[in-house]
């Protein structure tokens, strides 16, 4: 089962926000987009590359448009972490906010 984190959550509704200003029709798309990426999860977990910056094999992203979608794959499914812009520092202390 793929279930949300907070901040991850948070992340999403910054996007969607972020993009609604130009375009409440893209926002949207992106923002389902992204849900129905991670719905993937459930069934290929390790579709997505390990997190070079962390390297450990069980925390991995997924690109999606110009953005990392961070996840956990932990024993009773996935936990979305984090959405980081591409074009932003990244940090493992990032994920522990």
């Amino acid at each position: 089962m793929v279930k949300w984190s907070s901040p991850a959550r948070v992340d999403l509704k910054l996007i969607y926000d972020y993009i609604s200003k130009e375009s409440k029709f893209y926002a949207q798309n992106v923002v389902q987009n992204m849900v129905s990426k991670t719905n993937l999860l459930d069934d290929f977990p390790e579709m997505g590359r390990v997190v070079p910056e962390i390297g450990e094999p069980n925390i991995r992203e997924l690109f999606i448009y110009s953005y990392r979608l961070m996840y956990e794959i932990v024993p009773d499914g996935i936990w979305i972490l984090a959405i980081v812009h591409g074009k932003r520092d990244f940090s493992s202390n990032d994920l522990n906010r």
